[in-house]
């Protein structure tokens, strides 16, 4: 059984996705931009408030789905500068609690959806 989650108080996905896909006891979250959910528009600026955006819409994802960041056991991390890694290390790194971080791959890439500096994707443990 799958479900297909969309989050109805975001913009429609711009491009054929669900914001997420719950198969048996895993949540397969998609990568999240430091898109604005008020206006659809990837934030530009500093790589701090691209990363909190991420994560911060990452974080609704996981409330609409009934879950949260403890039962995150993997993600993947893309940016397009090396030189973010350390700002977006500790930025992410506080959504979780200390020393229960998910197995994680980092990806550098030479560039994103919506032009962003950094995407997020998550797999969710749901079950007991």
């Amino acid at each position: 059984m799958f479900e297909f989650i969309t989050l109805p108080e975001q913009l429609p996905p711009v491009a054929p996705y669900s914001h997420a896909v719950r198969a048996g006891d895993f949540l397969f979250v998609t990568g999240q931009l430091a898109e604005d959910p008020e206006t659809g528009q990837v934030i530009k600026g500093p790589i701090e408030t691209q990363t909190t955006q991420v994560m911060e819409n990452l974080k609704q994802v996981l409330e609409h789905a009934g879950t949260c960041f403890e039962k995150v056991v993997m993600a993947r991390v893309f940016v397009t500068d090396f030189r973010y890694y350390d700002v977006v290390n500790r930025i992410y790194s506080s959504y979780f609690q200390l020393g229960r971080y998910p197995g994680r791959t980092a990806v550098g890439v030479t560039g994103l959806a919506g032009f962003g500096d950094v995407e997020i994707d998550l797999i969710v443990y749901c079950g007991d």
